[in-house]
């Protein structure tokens, strides 16, 4: 399957200005407890493979330990940081905005497939007359790039002809970048953002785990309604455990209460690509992906 998609004559002027600075990446950074999340780590590696030129943005408030840390990601050139108190809590309007600011200088504007990331890059792509496209599992050149289709029955092969292509990296797809061996330059930038009026932070709600990451973990022990209980996910749970991986659940699991949303996997919760997948009272298996 191949898709293209005309661009206007204002869009041409930029593709032309741009051309210049062939394969010029910017990755937005998802930082978390001080760091960068491997999703992040794993998008360097997709934004390698456009070109060497790899610039991390790093947007939040105190996030100079984490900035420090991707710097020595190999592979990073440079990192720009935008440290504003506006950008403390996932705010999509803030963090759209601080992007737009930057985004301007490079061809290729790439953040993770995260719920964050599914935010606030498809407004900042707005704001600069682009179409994003989410999902990459593959990276064929600069301008062409693989995605699945069809809960992943397919694969389709999308050429970008926007000025700025804005890329929501799958990062099951790609290897997780080392975190020594490079030597990226910080620099502060002014992000220019303040609070929203359109849009207020509340509060927060997380489930903490000791478990790895369900999105990147490489072991996935997962059940379904036939559990009949959340207490006899407890079961699971110490299965998981000793293999040093992840709990996940069906919809129809997480829809009859036994267990918190953020557990599903499937089209509707989180893509898992793990080595050993152990489905418990299941229906069927679907959306897993092999990429």
């Amino acid at each position: 399957m191949f898709f293209s998609r005309s661009i206007g004559a204002s869009a041409a002027r930029r593709a032309l200005s741009l051309s210049s600075r062939n394969g010029s990446s910017l990755v937005v950074a998802e930082v978390a407890g001080g760091d960068v999340t491997p999703g992040t780590l794993a998008t360097i590696t997709a934004a390698s493979k456009i070109g060497p030129d790899v610039t991390v943005f790093v947007a939040g408030h105190n996030v100079g330990a984490a900035a420090a840390k991707v710097a020595n990601v190999k592979g990073v050139s440079k990192v720009l940081v935008a440290d504003n108190a506006a950008l403390a809590n996932k705010v999509a309007e803030a963090h759209s905005a601080a992007l737009v600011g930057v985004a301007k200088n490079f061809t290729h504007v790439l953040a993770p497939a995260s719920n964050h990331g599914k935010n606030f890059i498809p407004r900042a792509a707005a704001l600069l007359d682009s179409s994003p496209l989410t999902d990459v599992v593959s990276v064929v050149d600069e301008n062409t790039f693989q995605r699945p289709v069809y809960a992943g029955n397919a694969i389709a092969t999308m050429k970008m002809t926007d000025a700025i292509k804005f890329i929501l990296v799958r990062p099951t797809a790609f290897e997780k970048a080392a975190t020594t061996g490079g030597s990226g330059k910080i620099e502060n930038v002014d992000a220019g953002v303040s609070s929203s009026p359109s849009a207020k932070f509340v509060s927060e709600s997380q489930t903490k785990s000791e478990r790895p990451d369900l999105g990147t973990a490489r072991v996935v022990v997962s059940g379904g309604r036939g559990m009949k209980s959340g207490e006899n996910f407890k079961m699971l749970e110490t299965l998981a455990d000793k293999l040093g991986g992840a709990v996940g659940a069906s919809r129809a699991a997480v829809d009859a209460g036994f267990v918190p949303n953020d557990y599903q996997v499937g089209q509707t919760g989180k893509v898992v690509a793990p080595d050993l997948y152990i489905a418990v009272s299941t229906l069927r298996i679907i959306s897993l992906s092999t990429r």
